[in-house]
């Protein structure tokens, strides 16, 4: 019945990420951040582009440790900007340490990155999509996500990175109704 993956692809790299990881939930501040960090990165690049510098990107902000990346300051930039392993756009850096910051500011709250983004799961999850062009760019959840994350101090999230995290999360699940982890996923969603 189910035989076919999301995208086609025959990288190993790909294909483990999408079976093992793209749209399994996660509940996990630090996972949250580096998940929406990279969803930033990626905006304008391919995803696999950032999928193989990942380790790079690791390394370099500190495996994502939001207090860790909240004290980067002038000099830690100037050696990321200088960092080949990564995507080296200032804005995009500078928005990562924004957003750890923001990450910061809400446990000082008493909240956290997960539940702010889970607040956004969908009550009733949308239908299965039947084919790639059947999934949406931007709902009106990611459009209300993204204004929040904004109003938080988070930087690098509009709607289409906010949807776009939405489904790598598993906060929905976009994976094809034919995919060979659907049920999977769908099943770890209802835990």
């Amino acid at each position: 019945m189910h035989s076919q993956r999301c995208w086609p692809t025959t990288d190993p790299l790909y294909i483990a990420y999408h079976d093992e990881e793209w749209g399994r939930p996660v509940h996990d501040d630090t996972l949250l951040l580096e998940r929406l960090c990279l969803e930033g990165f990626q905006s304008g690049l391919s995803w696999i582009t950032i999928l193989r510098k990942r380790e790079n990107f690791r390394a370099a902000f500190a495996r994502f440790d939001p207090a860790a990346v909240a004290a980067f300051g002038d000099g830690d930039v100037q050696r990321l900007l200088g960092d080949a392993g990564i995507v080296r756009n200032r804005a995009k850096i500078e928005a990562t340490i924004a957003n750890a910051r923001a990450t910061l500011a809400l446990h000082e709250a008493g909240e956290t990155l997960a539940g702010l983004l889970w607040s956004f799961a969908p009550q009733t999850p949308a239908p299965a999509p039947a084919a790639l062009r059947d999934m949406p760019a931007v709902t009106p959840g990611s459009k209300a996500l993204a204004r929040e994350l904004k109003r938080r101090g988070f930087r690098f999230v509009g709607p289409t990175t906010a949807y776009a995290l939405m489904q790598a999360t598993g906060i929905v699940n976009d994976h094809l109704a034919g995919c060979i982890v659907r049920d999977a996923v769908e099943a770890e969603r209802r835990r």
